[in-house]
């Protein structure tokens, strides 16, 4: 099997990210930014859009692609292609898909520091949504993972 197409985005509010309370695989229990596979004929933009209005109720307006990431492991089905965009122009009002999990606003500190994250969200988070929101700067990473998904390798570039 090949990389899977998928994309991240961060919904900011101020010093606030709207993350998402996985309640199933992967990233099980963890926070992580809404978002999915890119679908057949669809773009990462077009996906993102779809993926906020499906998983949050929002209609996103504005689109910022802020990261490129890559993830590999010895399993198959995990090899990931990640475009992970911002956006802080968006309409509607939250509504949580729960069968995804729980959404939240949680201040930039919070979700940086106080709630459990992905590994390698950890590591591209802090460089997207603290750094310039500027649509130049693209942060890029290659994370390598074992057998068990415990993060052993990554590459900034």
């Amino acid at each position: 099997m090949g990389f899977i197409p998928s994309v991240l985005v961060y919904a900011r509010r101020g010093d606030e990210v709207l993350v998402l309370h996985r309640n199933k695989e992967p990233n099980l229990g963890l926070w992580v930014a809404p978002g999915g596979k890119i679908e057949l004929n669809e773009s990462p933009q077009d996906t993102a859009r779809r993926e906020m209005l499906e998983e949050t109720g929002l209609v996103v307006d504005d689109l910022v692609l802020r990261g490129f990431c890559t993830e590999a492991s010895p399993i198959p089905d995990w090899q990931w292609f990640l475009f992970i965009f911002t956006t802080r122009t968006f309409q509607g009002r939250v509504q949580a898909d729960r069968r995804e999990g729980d959404l939240a606003w949680l201040s930039l500190d919070a979700y940086l520091h106080g709630v459990p994250i992905p590994q390698a969200d950890a590591i591209f988070a802090p460089r997207i949504l603290l750094g310039p929101d500027d649509e130049n700067t693209l942060f890029q990473a290659k994370f390598i993972y074992d057998a068990q998904l415990c993060l052993i390798e990554w590459t900034v570039y």
